[in-house]
């Protein structure tokens, strides 16, 4: 049996919407690791109106066509997955090296886990608001969708996937996955994009934020609080 032939021992799932400007950057470092572990990529596509879709299929193993939204993006690339373990992964964030050899070994002692974080971009509080970031993370044991979640494929069916809400889906699978079991924080640092912080300003988009979560943990519907994150930007 040939290594493209072999079970996959990864699944990565990876929401796209008008993505065509970064995908090809995202997708390009996967290649050598479908072919040597091997992986498989699945890119889940939201109604993009732009080239995503055509960049995306000679790339991946699998191209998805979805309603926009990125929880029910990955609950669909998860629903079509054929490995045992699944990443969830930004289309523009990228992996560290021995990505795949951490996760593996993570979900031998966790049902999940994330990466620190890198953020890249022009202001210079990026670094800052990454490494905040990583410690809020280790202290709550709350990961986001920036830094690389990864699951058991038996786990995330019993805690029945991301829920499908317009925002903290993350946020809230998290809480759904720390009843089973703590998560792997690995100091490895997947590098994401800054832009948000770049455009809307770093402290403006922290604040945001903060006030977002704390409502969230207040008990204010996702709807609600998307309907603020868009009217905020």
């Amino acid at each position: 049996m040939s290594l493209a032939e072999k079970p996959p021992h990864l699944s990565i799932v990876i929401p796209v919407l008008n993505e065509a400007a970064g995908i090809e950057a995202a997708l390009t470092p996967l290649q050598p690791l479908r072919f040597s572990m091997p992986i498989e990529v699945i890119v889940v596509d939201g109604g993009s109106q732009d080239d995503s879709v055509k960049i995306a299929q000679p790339l991946a193993d699998l191209v998805l066509n979805s309603p926009a939204g990125r929880a029910l993006q990955m609950n669909l690339g998860a629903q079509h997955a054929s490995a045992s373990a699944l990443l969830f992964l930004h289309a523009d964030t990228q992996l560290p090296k021995n990505a795949v050899e951490q996760i593996t070994q993570a979900l031998n002692r966790h049902a999940w886990g994330r990466f620190d974080i890198e953020l890249s971009g022009r202001s210079g509080w990026l670094p800052m608001v990454g490494w905040m970031m990583n410690q809020r993370s280790r202290l709550t044991g709350i990961a986001t969708g920036d830094q690389g979640m990864f699951i058991c494929a038996s786990t995330f069916k019993a805690v029945g996937g991301f829920p499908e809400q317009p925002l903290m889906e993350d946020i809230e699978l998290s809480k759904r996955l720390k009843k089973l079991s703590s998560p792997a924080c690995l100091g490895a640092k997947v590098i994401s994009s800054g832009r948000r912080w770049d455009e809307f300003g770093a402290w403006k988009t922290i604040l945001l934020m903060w006030r977002l979560r704390y409502r969230y943990w207040r008990g204010v519907s996702a709807t609600q609080l998307a309907k603020e994150y868009r009217d905020a930007r």
